[in-house]
């Protein structure tokens, strides 16, 4: 029996209470317009620059957010005119102690939990997610399960060969949809009833959906749980990390590509997992070079014009894992929904990932055996 009756439907209909979203979308480009003029004229006769003090006021909420966790969210000076301002200082941002009970009782099985995040979108989370759990599923002796909380844009499902699954329930919760007998998966996608359909939630919908499929899966004993994220620092992550802040989070792996168009918001996202104090296992350069099947020369794509995913971690003193090359199969893989660790075995991109799951795994016993002893 299908299980999306238990779920938020992402009817597109029931998407826009109150019609807000629905009148934005007639006013248009009209609308848009009149807002940009507005924003011209608030920034004065040159048009270029915030006001000094609706600058300063975005600087002190980036500089000094206190954090979710903290004993001032929602009260410090920063957080005044933050959208989260209200769920903070209420400590709604995180579950009640009988949820946080709820969710370590549902969760006490699984041994380590990996977040994929990256403030970029189109870098490469979801396929790196998923050669992740695939990698990590190599070995038969590991349960391994792949969350995919990016809820407009579920991926997973598709790239793991999944595509049109249904989610099952059974008396101890909803079942995982499995790939191979050590390998399930959890995704929005299996409760759409076409891959096409839009999800146009607002946060409180995500947050909804992300705290159920925590509850409500039967996770059973899993050595690996990975969360595929959406790019972003915002509603999903901030859920995510505070409903698993009540059971044990190993760390996050942050995606990133060469240029500093993709570096200038993944830095944002390793100052994001400090701030909610999630430790940062290390940063993964995908796209990284091309090299080519017959000469085996390499060329830049994506040049590193401020020195890359390499020099970012010298400056932020976080741990690189590892550079991931281009390779075309690895689009090809996905769009068939299979393993490209297993279709190109001798690609250097395998290689480069191979290396990458192992270092993970080194981080998570080593992690494991120092929660252990603390």
């Amino acid at each position: 029996m299908r299980a999306r009756h238990e779920a938020p439907s992402p009817s597109p209909a029931s998407s826009a209470p109150g019609g807000g979203d629905a009148a934005a979308g007639r006013h248009g480009r009209g609308g848009g317009r009149a807002a940009a003029r507005g924003v011209r004229a608030a920034a004065g006769a040159g048009g270029s620059r915030l006001p000094p003090a609706l600058s300063l006021h975005l600087s002190l909420c980036v500089a000094d957010c206190p954090g979710t966790s903290s004993a001032e969210a929602g009260r410090a000076a920063a957080c005044e005119g933050c959208p989260n301002q209200r769920l903070c200082a209420a400590g709604a941002a995180a579950p009640d102690p009988a949820e946080a009970a709820e969710l370590r009782q549902r969760l006490r099985s699984v041994k380590h939990t990996i977040l994929v995040l990256s403030g970029k979108g189109g870098v490469g989370k979801s396929t790196f997610s998923a050669l992740l759990a695939h990698g990590l599923a190599a070995d038969e002796a590991k349960q391994v399960a792949l969350l995919d909380i990016d809820m407009c844009g579920p991926s997973i499902p598709k790239m793991m060969g999944l595509e049109g699954e249904q989610v099952h329930q059974s008396g101890s919760g909803w079942s995982l949809v499995y790939v191979e007998e050590n390998l399930g998966v959890m995704s929005v996608g299996f409760l759409l009833s076409s891959p096409d359909d839009a999800v146009i939630w607002r946060g409180p919908k995500k947050n909804g959906l992300i705290k159920q499929f925590l509850r409500d899966v039967d996770w059973g004993e899993i050595d690996y749980l990975i969360v595929d994220t959406p790019p972003g620092t915002s509603d999903e992550h901030l859920s995510i990390v505070q409903y698993l802040g009540a059971t044990h989070i190993d760390g996050a792996v942050i995606i990133t590509t060469p240029q500093e168009v993709s570096l200038q918001d993944v830095r944002k996202e390793i100052n994001f997992c400090h701030k909610v104090k999630l430790p940062v296992i290390g940063v993964v350069e995908n796209m990284s070079g091309f090299i080519c099947p017959k000469c085996k020369n390499e060329s830049q794509i994506f040049p590193p014009t401020t020195g890359g995913a390499e020099k970012m971690c010298q400056n932020l003193n976080v741990s690189l894992l590892g550079k991931v090359p281009l390779d075309p199969q690895i689009g090809k893989s996905c769009d068939k929904g299979r393993s490209f660790l297993s279709e190109a075995p001798e690609s250097p991109a395998t290689s480069s990932y191979r290396s990458i799951i192992q270092r993970i795994q080194e981080y998570c016993v080593n992690h494991f055996h120092e929660e252990k002893i603390i």
